[in-house]
C-alpha cells in the first residue's frame, strides 16, 4: 500500500538532477540559512540534508549541471557572496533525465531477470512446488523491503538496488537450504504428511539458520554504526532484508508447501521423469 499511494523516494541516480555535498567551515553556519541562500538561485525543487558530522551536508536540486564549465562555480560565487566563505564543495554529481529513466529501467531488469532465472533453477533443481514457495518468499521480501523505504522517505539509489539483489540471492539461499531437508526428509519417512515434515526440517536447519543470520547482522550493524552515512542506506536495506529473509524462508515458502500438499508421490515423479 506504501509502495502504491506514497511510492519511493528516487535519488538522484534515478531522478535526474545535481547533488553536491558541501562542508560548513563556520559552525555559525545552519541548514536553514544554507537552505535560504539555495533557494535564491532558482535551481529548482531544493533538499538540505545534514550528512555525517555536523558541519557536512547534502543538497540536491531538480537543475542538471549545464554544459557550461562554470555551473558550479557560478553557485559557488553567489553563496559566497550572500553568505560568505565559509564553505567548501567536496562532491558534485549531475544526472540527466535520459541518463536517470535508463539506470531506473535497468535496476528494474536486474531484479526481475534475478527472480527469473532463481524461478528456473529451483524448478529444476527441486520441482514447481518448491519453485513457487521460493519466488514467492524472495518477493515479498523485497516488497517488504521496499516498503519500509517508503515508509520512512529513504532514498533509492544504485546501491539500494545492489543491495536488493544482494537480499534476493541471501533469502533464495536459506530457502533452498530448508527445501533440500525437506526433500530429504520426504523421501525417508512416506507416512508422515508435509506439514509435519516442515516442521521436523525447519527444526533441524534452525540452528544454522540463526547462527548464518546473526553473524551477518553483527557485520551490517557494524557498517551501519561505522560506514558512515554513505553506506547508511545500503547497510539498512542488509539489515531488514536478513531479517525479513530469514522469517520468510520458514513462515511463507514452507507453508505454501503444506498448502500443495507436496508428498513423497510428487518427489518420486519429478525424479522419474
Amino acid at each position: 500500500l506504501l509502495l502504491i499511494f506514497k511510492g519511493l523516494n528516487y535519488g538522484v541516480d534515478f531522478k535526474g538532477g545535481t547533488l553536491i555535498e558541501l562542508r560548513s567551515l563556520d559552525n555559525s553556519l545552519n541548514i536553514s540559512d544554507l537552505r535560504k541562500s539555495f533557494n535564491k538561485l532558482n535551481l529548482g525543487d531544493i533538499t538540505v540534508k545534514k550528512f555525517g558530522n555536523d558541519n557536512d551536508y547534502v543538497v540536491k536540486f531538480e537543475k542538471k549541471q549545464s554544459i557550461k564549465e562554470n555551473f558550479i562555480e557560478n553557485i559557488k560565487i553567489e553563496l559566497t557572496n550572500d553568505i560568505g566563505n565559509v564553505f567548501e564543495f567536496r562532491r558534485v554529481e549531475s544526472v540527466g533525465p535520459k541518463v536517470s529513466s535508463e539506470l531506473l529501467k535497468s535496476g528494474i531488469i536486474a531484479i526481475a531477470l534475478s527472480l527469473g532465472a532463481m524461478l528456473i533453477y529451483i524448478w529444476i533443481r527441486f520441482e514447481w512446488q518448491f519453485s513457487l514457495g521460493a519466488i514467492s518468499a524472495v518477493f515479498h521480501d523485497v516488497i517488504i523491503t521496499l516498503g519500509f523505504f517508503s515508509l520512512l522517505s529513504f532514498e533509492i539509489n544504485l546501491s539500494i538496488v545492489a543491495a536488493v539483489l544482494t537480499i534476493v540471492g541471501y533469502s533464495m539461499n536459506d530457502t533452498v537450504v530448508i527445501f533440500d531437508r525437506v526433500r530429504e526428509n520426504l523421501k525417508k519417512h512416506s507416512d508422515i504428511k508435509i506439514f509435519e515434515i516442515t516442521n521436523i526440517s525447519i527444526n533441524e536447519t534452525f540452528s544454522r539458520t540463526i547462527i548464518t543470520s546473526v553473524t551477518t547482522l553483527l557485520a551490517l550493524l557494524s557498517i551501519f554504526i561505522f560506514g558512515g552515512a554513505i553506506l547508511k542506506g545500503f547497510s539498512f536495506a542488509m539489515i531488514l532484508g536478513v531479517i525479513v529473509g530469514t522469517y520468510s524462508s520458514i513462515y511463507i515458502a514452507n507453508p505454501i508447501l503444506v498448502k500443495l500438499n507436496v508428498s513423497q508421490k510428487t518427489i518420486l515423479k519429478e525424479e522419474k521423469e
